[in-house]
């Protein structure tokens, strides 16, 4: 299954919350996302119908293996991207709102090149 945008940051939300915090509930991802619990429950039903996640029965959301990559992907995209345009003189803020939308259109090509651009400067 082709995930949309809308499913890449939400796991890219949970990889994030899980970095810091022992576990992370739908509840979590709608406080840091600002979206309804509503709207996170039935995206979080989809991740999990589609094997992108798991739910335990205290509501814990654990990253399956397919979407523990997609989300750690995304947020590697985001992360060089973020750096990228700060090294370019655009603010930190700036920077990661636009990183946020670039990150899901960008080829694998484009980033790869962006990546050794990095390494090098």
């Amino acid at each position: 299954m082709q995930l949309l945008e809308s499913g890449e940051m939400y796991l890219e939300t949970i990889f994030v919350l899980s970095q810091n915090q022992n576990f992370v509930r739908s509840v979590d991802v709608a406080n840091y996302t600002g979206y309804s619990k509503p709207s996170v429950s039935r995206a979080v039903n989809l991740l999990k119908d589609n094997g992108y996640i798991s739910i335990d029965t205290d509501g814990h959301i654990t990253l399956e293996e397919s979407g523990y990559a997609v989300a750690s992907a995304i947020f590697e995209r985001h992360t060089i991207l973020t750096k990228l345009l700060c090294k370019m003189g655009v603010s930190d803020e700036t920077a990661s709102a636009d990183a946020c939308k670039m990150e899901h259109v960008i080829s694998k090509e484009t980033f790869e090149r962006i990546k050794e651009f990095i390494d090098r400067i």
